[in-house]
């Protein structure tokens, strides 16, 4: 009983030791107050701790960088009930989107005939399109559709705000 409760005691003064170990160099709770201000910009290749959920809820752009790096970047897109993003292939990006709410359909293919691969998807669903892949998402709900994507490489230029699909759509023939 007594090797028992002193292995005990150990266990219990290691982890005690090891929780001062890991925590002895952070900051105050002043330095690491949580930020939690929407501000839509392109916050570019800074080191970035935002609400991603919150920031993407409170864009009514079309299609808004949010970071944009070296070798990948984050967009925020709204997308107006029964519109969808357009038919688009990316040859040499793959493309991760998170619908934070809405509705959609989902349809992927080899080309811009077949799009062969028809999914539904929701709140919460990730997307994932591989270079190549012809692709177009429709909303299919009754409130804009409200998602997220991450490119890899980059796609659009530092900075990029479309207001709407037209304004998209325009940018992209320049």
């Amino acid at each position: 009983m007594k090797i028992r409760l002193f292995q005990i005691f150990l266990f219990l003064a290691l982890i005690g030791m090891s929780t001062l170990s890991c925590n002895q160099n952070l900051p105050n709770n002043s330095a690491m107050e949580q930020h939690t201000d929407v501000i839509l910009q392109d916050y570019g290749a800074e080191p970035t701790v935002l609400d991603i959920d919150a920031h993407t809820m409170f864009n009514d752009n079309f299609r808004v960088a949010l970071w944009t790096g070296t070798q990948f970047q984050v967009t925020l897109m709204s997308i107006p009930v029964g519109c969808d993003i357009g038919l688009e292939q990316h040859p040499d990006t793959d493309q991760f989107l998170r619908i934070e709410d809405g509705q959609a359909m989902v349809m992927m293919g080899d080309s811009e005939e077949s799009l062969t691969f028809i999914q539904t998807a929701e709140k919460d669903f990730a997307i994932i399109v591989p270079a190549g892949k012809w692709h177009n998402i429709f909303n299919t709900g009754d409130r804009p559709l409200k998602l997220y994507s991450i490119y890899s490489p980059v796609e659009h230029p530092f900075g990029t705000v479309h207001k709407t699909y037209e304004e998209a759509e325009e940018a992209e023939h320049h």
